[in-house]
């Protein structure tokens, strides 16, 4: 299909990779995300390497895209070049809640004000290339920022770099066990 052909090409030739700090984000410290933008505006929510999901050997149990009774991100219909239909999406909007077999659960949020343009139904049947492959096949959303937000979307969020080197000072700051 055309929206398939269309989410391989912006997968293959993602311009910049942005990380929200954790300021952005509603949960628990640590919960990175990471949004890949193409330079046509699209941008691809995942999870960052640093989430709990893909650190600690754990196993997903489901995936959950029903946010609450009356929401559920699976309903999203958009359509035509207007993208009618697309549900809209603040940055704390959550888009979907995983759950782990040691009862742990993680939601996770939009990050990016804009239209819900599709969910990876893919990871409900198979969650585990969420964390094999959690920047390709594995994302969680594909957002459309308002054409006037685009640029502003990254105010705020950290580059790869200085992502990393707060990846390295939480490392370094752990307790150690002994």
């Amino acid at each position: 299909s055309l929206r398939a052909r269309a989410r391989e090409r912006a997968s293959q030739d993602i311009s910049v990779s942005w990380f929200p700090a954790n300021k952005h984000v509603k949960g628990k410290p640590c919960e990175d995300h990471c949004i890949l933008q193409h330079s046509n505006r699209i941008c691809v929510i995942t999870l960052a390497e640093s989430h709990p999901l893909l650190q600690n050997g754990k196993t997903i149990k489901s995936i959950n895209y029903q946010i609450s009774a009356n929401c559920s991100r699976l309903q999203n219909k958009v359509s035509g070049k207007f993208k009618r239909g697309a549900q809209f999406l603040t940055e704390l909007a959550p888009l979907c809640r995983i759950s782990c077999s040691d009862g742990e659960e993680y939601t996770v949020s939009s990050c990016v004000r804009g239209r819900l343009m599709e969910v990876n139904e893919n990871i409900l049947d198979k969650p585990s290339i969420l964390q094999e492959k959690p920047s390709t096949e594995g994302y969680i959303a594909v957002v459309l920022p308002k054409f006037e937000e685009s640029k502003s979307i990254t105010e705020g969020l950290l580059t790869q770099k200085e992502y990393e080197e707060i990846v390295v000072k939480r490392v370094n700051n752990r307790p150690e066990t002994s």
